[in-house]
């Protein structure tokens, strides 16, 4: 059964400077919101800090926290972005990460050509993917233009087509930062559609979102993020009779 257990994690970034550079520190303490170590020449920002929780299957975990908080850097760990510079994170079952999904297109290669990239970035294989690739040219709707190169696509084709090939297969864990709303009306209701589909069927889903309400009716656990820690672990019926739904 598919499961995540986090215990003391942690994920750090270094930041090589001079002592002198103490404003750029305190700025980069309040972007991040992660706390701040080092010495004179090395900096590193602690994103993570010593997270533990546990997820089962059946369970949909919200995450909530400010802009900065350490929700994003955490949810990149999961979905394998981010390497745990010390603690454990064990994970079963297949991934499906909606992170960035614009991200990762090679602009001279056509729209058929980054269904099969984008799909090897993603952590799947050729053999896999083949399957959906009629399935997935169908549902972003971009017909003739999937035979030109990415480039001449505008914002609105492309992240049509990255939403096509990322949701196109279920997968055991569901990852996301805040709800997808993407393209026109039609599309947009055609995607919202596969979103809740794929929510539905995933064994777990972890979600970040500022959406309190929407975190309170899907989610089965909310975990409170701050600072990089993870300050608070409640049910979905004890954050809804909390104050700290209008608080954060």
């Amino acid at each position: 059964m598919a499961h995540i257990i986090a215990k003391d994690l942690v994920v750090e970034f270094p930041i090589y400077q001079g002592a002198q550079r103490s404003m750029r520190k305190t700025f980069l303490k309040a972007a991040t919101g992660g706390k701040l170590a080092g010495n004179d020449s090395r900096v590193t920002v602690r994103a993570v800090d010593g997270a533990t929780f546990s997820i089962n299957d059946g369970e949909r975990i919200g995450l909530l926290g400010h802009n900065g908080s350490g929700k994003t850097t955490l949810l990149r760990a999961l979905s394998g972005v981010f390497e745990p510079a010390s603690g454990t994170l064990d994970i079963e079952g297949t991934i499906t990460s909606l992170l960035d999904i614009s991200q990762g297109f090679d602009l001279d290669s056509t729209g058929v050509e980054n269904i099969t990239l984008r799909a090897i970035t993603m952590g799947h294989s050729p053999k896999r993917i083949k399957p959906y690739i009629d399935e997935i040219c169908d549902f972003s709707g971009l017909g003739d233009y999937l035979k030109l190169p990415v480039r001449t696509y505008s914002s609105g084709m492309m992240m049509r087509l990255a939403f096509a090939i990322s949701t196109c297969a279920e997968s055991d864990i569901l990852l996301m930062d805040e709800w997808l709303s993407v393209g026109d009306d039609d599309f947009k209701e055609r995607a919202t559609e596969r979103l809740t589909h794929l929510f539905n069927r995933a064994a777990i889903v972890v979600i970040a979102s500022h959406d309190k309400t929407m975190l309170a009716r899907t989610c089965t656990r909310i975990l409170h993020v701050e600072h990089g820690k993870v300050i608070r672990d409640e049910t979905a019926k004890e954050f809804s009779g909390s104050d700290h739904a209008e608080k954060v």
